[in-house]
């Protein structure tokens, strides 16, 4: 735990200290995101904070790199390959920062990278199916791992929008993997160790976000932008994909029934991201077809309609993440009933305060 939490510290230092200088260069290069019709700033703010969590990330891995445990992984292939694509495709969001890049090279830069870590070791190789771990075709294995790329990648980008929303919420489904694959023995792991690849990115992850996020909550002093979407949703799905599917489940850390344990890596990581998946399907359903086009319909945009403050709505979208984290990780250690009480509670005190607030504000306003 240790050699993480080291991980963590130095990427979340790193980030917080060169946060200031990202946001010189972008106002200085005009990388701004102007007072748009669907945003709720009311002054331009530059953006190109990924630039920041790259640098973060980079450090905490050569740091890793020299730690006893976490060094043989981190100089590895895979974990080469993950960092030549967040590379890219933090080049890729930067360029939109400052450019705005239609949405067909964006999606193609995703392929890209996505491509670039599948060859470099990062896919999915077993998926579990009517309780076995099943091997597809390559080609299946393959496809599975862009799809899971672009829609991680997408889903951070569609909910960054309030100031430290993305980042905060990424930092918890971070935290939430962490913790479930820290108490899951890693693959082909002989002696069982709780070192992975895996582990290794999101505590990175918590550690950016953490960093950045002093300079990204209300009211942002800097923008994450594309840059920092789209690499956080790279990382994520990194995580995901290095270990979803290679769970042994027959791990002795897991109290949960097999079947948990079978589906929970796949299950845990959409959860986590739930609301800015529903919010991805949502936008399909309003746009069709071009569903990428922008617009101020949002979940976070409907939360400020009904009358929350900025940083209220924030701190419940926070709350509602945790809530459904919390609650679909309890199932590894409780039983699946105790476990599903919990989290039926958890939301509905989710469901309580996100329809409340917002009248007993007018109530004490009066």
């Amino acid at each position: 735990m240790r050699e993480y939490l080291l991980v963590c510290v130095i990427a979340a230092a790193i980030t917080f200290v060169v946060t200031p200088a990202v946001r010189l260069v972008a106002v200085r290069a005009g990388a701004v995101t102007p007072v748009r019709g669907r945003d709720v700033h009311s002054v331009p703010i530059p953006r190109l904070g990924g630039v920041a969590m790259l640098v973060g990330f980079a450090a905490a891995a050569i740091v890793a790199a020299q730690l006893p445990k976490l060094g043989p992984l981190i100089r590895s292939r895979e974990v080469l390959g993950i960092g030549v694509a967040a590379l890219l495709i933090t080049v890729l969001g930067a360029l939109d920062d400052f450019v705005d890049l239609d949405a067909i090279t964006k999606f193609a830069g995703q392929i890209v990278v996505a491509g670039i870590m599948t060859f470099a070791g990062v896919q999915m190789t077993l998926v579990p199916f009517a309780g076995t771990q099943t091997i597809l075709p390559q080609w299946m294995l393959v496809a599975l791992t862009v799809l899971i790329v672009i829609a991680s990648t997408n889903a951070v980008n569609f909910v960054d929008g309030l100031d430290g929303l993305a980042a905060g919420m990424v930092a918890i489904a971070a935290l939430a993997f962490f913790l479930f694959v820290y108490v899951t023995t890693p693959p082909n792991s002989e002696p069982v160790t709780v070192f992975s690849t895996a582990a290794f990115l999101a505590a990175a992850i918590i550690g950016c976000c953490v960093g950045f996020l002093p300079h990204n909550f209300h009211p942002a002093k800097l923008f994450m932008g594309d840059a920092g979407a789209l690499l956080l949703g790279l990382l994520l799905a990194a995580a995901t994909v290095s270990f979803t599917g290679n769970v042994d489940p027959g791990s002795s850390k897991l109290g949960a029934s097999t079947l948990v344990v079978f589906w929970l890596p796949l299950v845990l990581p959409l959860s986590i991201l739930a609301l800015p998946v529903l919010d991805v399907l949502l936008a399909i359903q309003r746009r069709g077809l071009k569903f990428w086009k922008p617009d101020a319909k949002h979940l976070h945009h409907k939360m400020l309609a009904m009358g929350h403050p900025h940083r209220q709505a924030v701190v419940l979208l926070y709350l509602w993440a945790l809530t459904v984290a919390g609650g679909v990780l309890s199932y590894v250690f409780w039983p699946v009933a105790v476990s599903t009480t919990v989290l039926a509670i958890g939301l509905l005190v989710c469901v309580a305060l996100t329809l409340g607030l917002p009248g007993l504000g007018r109530r004490r306003s009066l």
